[in-house]
């Protein structure tokens, strides 16, 4: 049977590792021709200094049944970006899906520090790698999406706009970046709403990104080992679920209805019926309002 994203072409912005990885496979898995991009190859590294490349990222979207290709892209260059939409609409000569994840800013924050106390330096880069990095993609990316209707933006942050209303999110600038996300979503969502394309914001939960596993000492195999040091870290969630949140989004021929939304991860299960690998449907954000953040026993009964 063909798969539901089998002629679709799609761009995830920021592809290397965590979520961007797990999107990119996942919309693989239905079908679609996947770019994938970032700063980190297998002949140089982002000052990450991390071992993922984008080419492994493309390896495991064509294994995974659609066609990933690798595009070595520093999304804070307008040049790099520009041509990188030229190839794609030079090969392709469409953009059906745009998934906005460029982040790079997990060594610039600092927990809980005020910002007169921050580095300043690291927060702009933060900022710049966050933000300014979305709005660059977008301004040369969305012409082509919009040559056919129905295309999807995807525009992925931490936290639903609901939580992080309610909620100071680490420091100023994590908090700012994140919430800006959010809105460029909101924005999108007024420009691309009449001429015919979709706009959302997309957070997963608590993700078992690389980073995430090797903090805590565990693999995805023995990820449960964690519990012990932090028990609410049963409520996460793999890449790939995040991943088939937006596979869903991109094959919904009434995706139109989500247009400017905060959507999340384990929402969208909820809409959809998909789970992530191990067959369960976490809900993080719930989890978070009801049981972590009261200061409740862990217990995920009901959330996953």
């Amino acid at each position: 049977m063909p798969l539901p994203l089998q002629d679709k072409v799609a761009l995830v912005a920021g592809a290397t590792r965590g979520a961007g990885r797990g999107i990119a496979v996942e919309l693989g898995a239905a079908g679609a021709t996947v770019y994938v991009t970032g700063r980190t190859t297998r002949e140089r590294r982002s000052e990450y200094d991390r071992p993922e490349t984008i080419e492994d990222t493309a390896d495991l979207v064509t294994a995974a049944g659609g066609h990933g290709i690798a595009v070595p892209t520093d999304h804070l260059d307008p040049g790099q970006v520009r041509a990188l939409v030229d190839r794609v609409a030079h090969e392709r000569g469409r953009l059906d899906v745009l998934v906005n994840d460029i982040w790079g800013g997990e060594h610039l924050f600092q927990w809980d520090t005020p910002v007169w106390e921050h580095d300043l330096d690291k927060g702009l880069r933060l900022l710049r790698l966050a933000v300014d990095t979305h709005a660059i993609t977008s301004h040369h990316a969305l012409p082509l999406l919009l040559r056919n209707p129905g295309g999807l933006v995807v525009e992925v942050t931490d936290g639903t706009d609901a939580y992080n209303r309610a909620n100071y999110r680490v420091n100023l600038f994590y908090d700012l970046a994140k919430a800006s996300v959010l809105r460029m979503a909101f924005a999108l969502g007024h420009e691309l709403g009449p001429r015919g394309a979709t706009a959302v914001a997309l957070t997963p939960g608590w993700l078992r990104s690389e980073i995430m596993l090797e903090t805590f000492g565990v693999r995805e195999d023995n990820w449960r080992d964690a519990l012990d040091r932090e028990p609410h870290f049963a409520i996460s969630e793999t890449p790939h679920y995040v991943g088939r949140a937006v596979a869903a989004l991109a094959a919904d021929p009434e995706v139109a209805r989500w247009n400017g939304s905060s959507l999340s991860s384990g929402g969208l299960a909820q809409e959809y019926g998909f789970t992530d690998l191990d067959g369960s449907r976490p809900d993080a954000w719930r989890y978070l309002v009801e049981v972590q953040d009261p200061g409740r026993p862990a217990d995920t009964s009901g959330y996953r």
